[in-house]
């Protein structure tokens, strides 16, 4: 998940709670090994290095890219899982190294969704381009994990894989399990938001720890693929409950990429959110 993950079990027993944490991490570990950009020889991999030959995929990978493309859609091009290739010229590292305009053009012809051809089975890309599907990928492997533990145990989880997160059940020894938002300030200062949660799941994106600063301006790490910088007037940090950690970040992320709009587009969305600015 490139992130701290972590399962918290209310449970009287030790040994079930480890069950139910290994249940996790190994549908973490299936997700991590079948769509991480940089595993070679998995499904993404096979995609990325066709060199345009069309590659027939199976039924997990295409709903991923399918529910992919309807964001594309519905964010008018802002959401893009093409957009990976920029990370060739950014690097958020909290340095001042900001690309020049030719280097950010150079990558950019090699980014944009309508470039594919999808048709619902087989995916082929024009070469140089790749897939990169990060911006869903952790969510979707919170639902699955927690799917699986639903499935084995009425017992209390909350599976947090890196401020992503959902729980199984409501608590049944507490009112609801208690979820500190970093702050923007770091990871020293007290929480921006304590947020109680007793069913569904939150879904935050921000600049926290991924940007850049250069000449008193600030650089977050959600980048227009359409312009190929970093989103302008964006929230440093968005919060979002739904019943999924899919939906949450879709919604989040959506968000996000709302830049000066933000809180308008997330006001419309019938969710409950936090925005830190």
């Amino acid at each position: 998940m490139g992130c701290p993950c972590e399962i918290l079990c209310e449970s009287d027993n030790e040994s079930d709670a480890r069950e139910l944490a290994g249940l996790a991490a190994s549908e973490a570990w299936r997700v991590e090994d079948k769509f991480s950009r940089y595993i070679n020889g998995n499904m993404v991999d096979r995609i990325n290095t066709a060199n345009g030959d069309e590659v027939v995929v199976d039924e997990e990978t295409a709903r991923l890219i399918d529910f992919c493309t309807e964001l594309f859609t519905i964010s008018d091009g802002k959401f893009d899982i093409t957009s990976g290739v920029l990370r060739q010229v950014w690097t958020f590292d909290g340095t001042d190294n900001v690309p020049d305009a030719k280097a950010v053009a150079a990558v950019l012809q090699y980014v944009g969704w309508h470039q594919v051809a999808w048709n619902g089975k087989g995916i082929s890309l024009p070469a140089g381009m790749e897939i990169d599907l990060g911006g869903v990928g952790k969510e979707y492997a919170v639902d699955r994990a927690s799917a699986l533990i639903r499935a084995q145990s009425a017992a209390s989880c909350l599976v947090n894989f890196g401020g992503d997160l959902a729980v199984t059940s409501s608590p049944r020894n507490r009112p609801a399990w208690r979820v500190g938002v970093e702050s923007i300030a770091g990871v020293e200062k007290d929480p921006a938001q304590v947020i109680n949660l007793s069913a569904g799941a939150l879904a935050t994106s921000g600049d926290t720890r991924r940007f850049l600063v250069k000449d008193g301006e600030r650089y977050g790490h959600v980048i227009n693929p359409m312009t190929g910088w970093p989103i302008k007037g964006a929230p440093a940090s968005v919060t979002v409950a739904a019943d999924s950690c899919v939906e949450a970040g879709m919604v989040c992320t959506l968000g996000v990429l709302s830049g000066f709009e933000a809180e308008s587009f997330l006001s419309g969305q019938d969710k409950q959110f936090w925005i830190s600015r």
